[in-house]
């Protein structure tokens, strides 16, 4: 409401309650008009000057800091001085808005701060696990080095693993570090993705044949299919996913890749017929060391960094990738590349 109209209606019933006081007394409706008359000219005047003077001004600097800090320097200089011309219910909805969005500032630390709890207990149990494992293995070695050649051998080769599997974590965690910072360039380029899928799929039949999985086109793909992006990179994209589905698989599964044509992209599709994922850890799935089951996903080996950095690559490419799934029947990791024009 602006000033002028809540002053007007206050000088109103003031002088309509001195007007009314007066005909009580008086019983003359000229005596009434001249009283209405005078109190409501006085009554506004003063109480224009007292709210304009103590309240209004104090309320419209109050609005102008509110209104400035949320604009930001750049903004404010861009589109001027800005009036409002009812900044008491300006000053009521900025702070509405203010209000609101430090409440989901709050939430967003507190998720954050959560997230940066469970990352530091995840990357130091990843650390343990192979750190003591050696520390194990060389007390070993110390006891068996001259008595048992063979076995300190043996142990030697178990300690150069588990330092192999330290080197695989810290080379991830640098990776995800770099392309979160863009200090791995993205170098696009025009390729097939058939071609490439292909030669992914080859690297990996030993594997998926160890595992009694078979790798395939959802159909056949004959024309090339050009897409800009970095070669390398989503070779990597398709190592880890294909390589989670051999992970997750059946015995005597499937893992089928299918390609669909959008208007601007192409949409490409991971689908096996594995052991599923449950709905609540879907929206947790591209965290770092995420695991649904860690003692199958420990077995099977990986840094759990393999999702974080096929999630990290194609937002470097400006990609997205999302997940569907279904316990017991498979899961589809589906993400989209730019067609090369």
């Amino acid at each position: 409401m602006k000033l002028s109209v809540l002053v007007l209606i206050t000088a109103l019933a003031v002088g309509l309650s001195i007007g009314l006081v007066n005909y009580h007394f008086q019983g003359s409706w000229y005596y009434l008009l001249i009283s209405f008359g005078i109190s409501f000219v006085t009554s506004f005047l003063v109480f224009y000057y007292l709210m304009e003077k103590y309240i209004y001004t104090k309320i419209k600097l109050i609005y102008k800091l509110i209104h400035n800090l949320k604009l930001g320097k750049d903004l404010k200089e861009a589109i001027g001085e800005y009036k409002s011309s009812d900044p008491i219910g300006d000053v009521e909805q900025e702070v509405k808005e203010w209000a609101g969005a430090k409440k989901r500032e709050i939430d967003l630390l507190k998720k954050q701060e959560q997230f940066r709890r469970e990352f530091l207990s995840n990357v130091s149990h990843e650390f343990k696990t192979p750190l003591f494992a050696i520390q194990g293995y060389i007390e070993t070695l110390q006891d068996c080095l001259v008595d048992d050649p063979e076995m300190a051998v043996k142990f030697l080769k178990k300690a150069e693993k588990n330092v192999e599997r330290l080197s695989y974590l810290i080379n991830d965690l640098d990776s995800i570090s770099k392309l979160e910072t863009g200090e791995i360039p993205i170098n696009f380029e025009k390729f097939d993705f058939v071609v490439l899928a292909k030669e992914v799929m080859d690297s990996l039949e030993d594997r998926a044949l160890t595992h009694k999985i078979k790798l395939s086109f959802k159909d056949k793909y004959t024309a090339p299919t050009f897409v800009y992006a970095d070669k390398e990179k989503i070779r990597q994209v398709m190592i880890n996913l294909i390589q989670n589905s051999i992970k997750y698989g059946n015995e005597n599964g499937a893992t089928d890749i299918k390609i669909f044509e959008l208007h601007d992209q192409f949409l490409i599709e991971v689908t096996d017929d594995g052991i599923g994922i449950e709905e609540k850890h879907l929206t947790r799935l591209f965290e770092r060391f995420y695991r649904i089951d860690s003692h199958r996903s420990r077995q099977e080996g990986g840094t759990g960094l393999g999702l974080a950095i096929v999630k990290h690559i194609l937002e470097a490419h400006q990609q997205t990738i999302s997940v569907r799934s279904t316990p017991y029947i498979g899961t589809t990791f589906a993400f989209t590349l730019q067609k090369s024009n």
